[in-house]
């Protein structure tokens, strides 16, 4: 990566002139972080390093000071110069025909980093089998999706897992609210409470009528047999777990079909219900107890969370002998551990930043590394239609996430939830995701990629010559395409040379496009690090501006067939990086728009 060539190659002269005793006061154990700059006026260089801030140690003039490193510098075919504490680089041709031989080369695999041997556990969207997804639940699964793919594109070994939270009482609430919908198509005039109280324990959404029919149509001897019966909580058990179970099977089918609309694939369905039919929470709280890690007050289980770091105890089992949520949830992390994951992701809604506190207390007692869990927090999503915000909710009439995949598209819909921090309140705009225009930025991007196959089909394929009515061949063959890699193979510089001697502005437009598609191995490194899949959407903004630009002022296909083919490569190697940030974000890169 050429930033961090610069600024190591940087750091080298700073130990070689200190040794010396050439920058001034300047010791060995002096701190300082450096960065590699991209100059805001190009004429400067392609890269700078502001080497002001040594003048703290150093008692010198910053001029002084970066003058003094750059004496240091040993770079081969770099022009370098200084401008007050800016230390400026402007790289020579061949550092671009490295890059262009290099993606070339490695096609797809171009910015792979070698396997890092760690495995992640990587859990989200995670939501109740209970009812449709609401806007929420489709930027995580977005986002989740989207970082896997991030993850393994830099070495990671990634396994997706959606926890299915289908145990405790809002399972019985829906079980409450489909059997009232099962009275109702077999003519029992029984509706919804109305109290604000009594209307929390159901889910009065239309969405449970076809979960109903679909119950009476295939246990038909159901009504008939419970017909006289109004109350859910009257029905025998065994009544209530055919209900429950065969809606929790129904809705998570539901959310299984779109998430596959959305392009989002998880390794594991992880069932809640399947912790406590293993005993895996009892076992669980009996390891806690033997620690020492538990206690007994006012006839409930505590958990000594304040032990570390938490800012109270908390309940694990309440004084009616019921779970609370943390005690599954402490048992489901422990198991992961078990499973042989080295690094635990999660995606969870804003509203459980209280909750990271308690669940890392409850690793680091069982004996696991805390910071072996990081938990992403996703925030709110304003859907606007029309200019005007749109109301999301489970309870009532809503906007699902299915109505908005089939309105604006999958591709839309993921790049839209991806392409702001996960921190941030992201704004959706229908209208403008489903426009065909420039401020839409999935448009912009696969519009990009679409030109560029266009470019390639127009100079590789057969026309017609509408002239004399035949057919013409091809401007560039496959013997040409083949010449010319193995050219960059053997002489970089010679098969580079067609675009040197090409007009300036044209080469200095097909440099900043070749430094900005070698600038996507660093955007890898630093968006996994982050976990920050939305790095790689403005990468890809910036990248697709750059090759516009590059088109607008290079005629790719002419009479110089030299010139053709190496600007075709440049074309091939945009079309490559482009097409693998794409995947990345599991966005499709289109070829024809």
């Amino acid at each position: 990566m050429l930033k961090k060539l610069i600024l190591e190659e940087v750091s080298k002269s700073i130990n070689k002139a200190v040794s010396e005793q050439k920058l001034g006061a300047m010791t060995p154990i002096n701190s300082y972080k450096l960065v590699t700059e991209i100059p805001k006026n190009l004429s400067f260089g392609d890269f700078a390093v502001n080497v002001s801030s040594l003048a703290r140690y150093a008692k010198l003039p910053a001029p002084q000071i970066a003058q003094t490193i750059k004496n240091y510098i040993q770079l081969d075919d770099v022009e370098i110069n200084t401008v007050a504490g800016f230390i400026n680089f402007k790289l020579g041709t061949s550092y671009l025909a490295d890059i262009l031989s290099d993606i070339i080369t490695k096609r797809e695999n171009y910015g792979k980093r070698d396997s890092k041997k760690v495995k992640i556990l990587l859990e989200y969207v995670s939501a109740n089998p209970t009812g449709p997804f609401h806007i929420g639940h489709g930027r995580w699964a977005a986002m989740g999706s989207a970082l896997a793919n991030l993850l393994k594109f830099a070495g990671y070994d990634v396994f997706q897992e959606f926890y299915v939270n289908d145990a405790g009482s809002q399972i019985d609430n829906m079980a409450r609210s489909i059997y009232i919908r099962i009275l109702q198509l077999n003519g029992a005039k029984i509706d919804f409470p109305d109290d604000e109280v009594e209307i929390k324990k159901y889910y009065p959404g239309e969405y449970l009528i076809p979960v109903a029919e679909a119950i009476c149509e295939k246990y038909p001897d159901f009504y008939k047999k419970n017909s006289k019966i109004l109350s859910y909580d009257e029905l025998p058990t065994q009544e209530q777990t055919l209900i429950k179970n065969y809606g929790k099977k129904y809705m998570l089918g539901l959310q299984k079909q779109l998430l596959n609309k959305l392009n989002v694939h998880f390794d594991n369905y992880f069932s809640e219900t399947s912790l406590y039919e293993n005993d895996l929470v009892s076992k669980t709280l009996d390891k806690m107890t033997k620690k020492g890690l538990t206690y007994e007050q006012d006839g409930a289980l505590w958990f000594k969370s304040t032990n570390f770091g938490d800012e109270k105890d908390r309940v694990l089992i309440k004084n009616d002998g019921h779970y609370t949520y943390l005690s599954p949830d402490i048992a489901y992390h422990i198991n992961k551990f078990e499973r042989g994951f080295d690094k635990l992701i999660n995606i969870w809604g804003a509203d459980h930043h209280g909750y990271i506190c308690r669940m890392k207390a409850a690793i680091e007692g069982l004996g696991y590394n805390p910071d072996a869990l990081e938990v992403l927090l996703g925030q709110l999503v304003n859907l606007k239609i029309d200019g005007e915000a749109v109301r999301m909710g489970k309870r009532k009439k809503m906007i699902t996430l299915e109505e908005l995949v089939d309105e604006v598209g999958t591709d839309a819909t993921r790049y839209w939830m991806i392409w702001r921090d996960i921190n941030t309140t992201l704004d959706f705009d229908v209208e403008l995701a489903k426009s065909k225009c420039d401020e839409n930025p999935v448009f912009y991007v696969q519009y990009a990629h679409a030109r560029a196959c266009s470019i390639l089909r127009n100079a590789f394929g057969e026309t017609i010559d509408t002239t004399e009515n035949a057919i013409k061949e091809p401007a560039v063959n496959d013997m040409d395409r083949m010449s010319f890699r193995s050219l960059l193979q053997v002489n970089r510089l010679e098969a580079f040379k067609p675009i040197v001697d090409a007009d300036e502005q044209s080469y200095e437009a097909t440099k900043r496009l070749l430094l900005k598609l070698e600038e996507f191995k660093s955007q890898i490194e630093s968006a996994s690090e982050a976990n920050a899949p939305y790095i790689i959407c403005k990468y890809l903004q910036e990248l697709a501006a750059q090759f516009h630009s590059f088109y607008n002022v290079s005629r790719v296909i002419s009479d110089d067939k030299k010139l053709t083919i190496a600007r075709l490569a440049v074309v091939t190697a945009f079309k490559t990086v482009l097409a693998s940030g794409l995947k990345i974000l599991g966005i499709t890169p289109v070829e024809k728009m």
